[in-house]
């Protein structure tokens, strides 16, 4: 077999938060010998969720069995997606941001069993729904749990309770037409209806400033999709949750943000 080395576009900082959280759990479970040192299997776990590389490719670079690998990797994701904050955490910060900017993504899967609760008309492909909630800046601030990908983002984002957290806390946020009735503090744009008066101009430039404000979020929906493992999980759509907060955390070490 040949093989070629390969980088990971993350810090050393990311690598040691999670070998250092490996090796807390192995000396709470009292573990006397793996295969790999906690640091190895940092990045195995890294190299899995950033590069999206495989279970074999992995097992070949690390020289352990494919099973192994898959164990390792599912130790690291849950070891982080426990460190992942809930909502009502998150919006300690999001109160002090000018305004939110709330979107939602579907993350596409493989097929499985039941494909209709994850089958996506809008898309047109089977997938899970995640909500992201972003700054003023396009920065990824927190990502909400994920739901079968024919979720309406309405329905997601009242689901998950974002729109009453949002309201409570009188956070201005702007979404798009998917969360029209939201009411509260969430901004939508004006839509047009069959058989009424067309939009007016007033109407048209408060659209055109939405989109303005809400292309910024595509950069956290851009963000999160850098870590290639979300390019197309071939896993149990039950483990997208996990894989998602784990994403989070790691994403928020390495921008070194939220932190601690």
């Amino acid at each position: 077999m040949l093989s070629y080395p390969s980088t990971i576009p993350l810090s050393s900082r990311t690598l040691n938060h999670l070998a250092d959280r490996i090796r807390a759990h192995r000396n709470q479970r009292r573990f006397r010998w793996r295969r790999l040192a906690p640091g190895r299997q940092a990045l195995l776990a890294l190299a899995h969720l950033r590069n999206g590389d495989t279970y074999t490719r992995l097992a070949a670079g690390f020289e352990i069995g494919v099973a192994t690998a898959w164990r390792y990797v599912q130790e690291a994701i849950v070891l982080l997606a426990a460190a992942a904050e809930n909502l009502a955490t998150a919006m300690r910060r999001i109160r002090q941001l000018a305004y939110a900017i709330l979107d939602g993504t579907l993350i596409p899967i493989d097929r499985v069993a039941d494909q209709k609760p994850y089958y996506s008309g809008k898309h047109k492909k089977h997938g899970v729904n995640v909500q992201v909630v972003a700054d003023a800046a396009g920065r990824l601030v927190w990502a909400s749990p994920a739901l079968p990908g024919s979720t309406h983002d309405l329905t997601a984002a009242r689901v998950h309770g974002i729109i009453d957290a949002l309201t409570t806390t009188d956070v201005m946020t702007f979404a798009d037409k998917g969360y029209q009735g939201a009411r509260g503090s969430v901004r939508t744009p004006f839509k047009r209806r069959r058989f009424r008066p067309k939009l007016s101009r007033r109407q048209k430039t408060v659209n055109r400033a939405n989109a303005r404000i809400r292309a910024r979020g595509e950069r956290a929906i851009a963000t999160l999709k850098t870590w290639k493992i979300l390019t197309k999980l071939r896993c149990c759509p039950r483990r997208a949750t996990a894989i998602v907060q784990a994403i989070l955390v790691l994403h928020h070490i390495e921008a070194n943000r939220y932190a601690g």
